[in-house]
């Protein structure tokens, strides 16, 4: 007999929308390349596909939690690789099993239910202003000089092996130990990075892809938060149409050249 693979189907309630008002999406980095905006700039963008995520689990504020908070799934998932807690959350939800949970904090809850589908449509469009949180690369344990950025010491005659040397770690005699924070060598990346304030470049809602302009935490196949950003601007400004006569670089204005006449 051969086995047959289970894969995780789509969410139960496709066409039951989740409300908008929760500004974030789970997706998948996809890679990076470079579009041209309707004002013909020339943008490097980073390519999420963003969702389709779902509703595991509603939190209300009167209720047993104490909060207003909404847990959301994305991912596909082997059925036979759920544990027996995590498939019955699943089945209550109404939805397939998914890899990747992430909770959010809303002001109201009201609205939302398990088995609800998050779409990117409607949710961020161009000119948005995005935080993007996902997982560092992973490089090892290093050095203090190449995590830190040391230029070490000089490689001259004498230095022998202290070239590459950290410099002093521990404190006076009254501690006799070394302070938190101390810069030594230990593994590098590997860390939760939130990149504040991108702006949203392109949104195509029917393939689920969200291009942000710059490079997002990790490697492309990553796993990404994009939420709303944190920041008092949530739009990006348009810039101002110019009413005055045309100036160069130096601040001159530029005269309109005469029309010659033919004699």
């Amino acid at each position: 007999m051969t086995e047959q693979k289970e894969t995780a189907a789509a969410p139960a309630a496709e066409n039951k929308q989740a409300p908008a008002t929760l500004r974030a999406l789970l997706g998948e980095k996809v890679g990076m390349t470079q579009v041209f905006t309707p004002e013909g700039e020339l943008k490097g963008v980073t390519v999420v596909k963003a969702g389709p995520c779902a509703v595991i689990q509603v939190k209300k504020a009167d209720g047993p939690d104490g909060y207003s908070a909404v847990l959301i799934g994305f991912g596909e998932k082997r059925a036979k690789s759920v544990n027996g807690p995590e498939a019955g959350r699943f089945k209550k939800a109404g939805v397939a099993p998914l890899r990747h949970l992430r909770e959010f904090r809303v002001k109201d809850a009201a609205g939302f239910e398990a088995g609800q589908a998050l779409t990117i449509a409607g949710r961020f469009a161009v000119g948005d202003y995005v935080d993007v949180q996902g997982t560092s690369k992973g490089s090892g344990f290093q050095g203090a000089m190449k995590r830190h950025g040391f230029s070490g010491l000089p490689a001259s005659h004498g230095a022998s092996d202290k070239q590459r040397s950290p410099g002093s770690l521990a404190s006076r005699r009254s501690l006799g130990r070394v302070l938190k924070g101390q810069r030594m060598a230990a593994r590098k990346g590997f860390q939760t990075v939130t990149s504040q304030k991108i702006a949203v470049i392109k949104v195509d809602a029917d393939e689920n892809l969200i291009y942000l302009n710059g490079p997002v935490p990790g490697p492309a196949g990553g796993v990404v938060a994009i939420i709303e950003t944190s920041a008092t601007l949530k739009k990006v400004k348009a810039a101002p149409k110019s009413t005055g006569p045309k100036k160069d670089k130096m601040g001159n204005i530029i005269q309109a050249a005469a029309s010659k006449k033919k004699k």
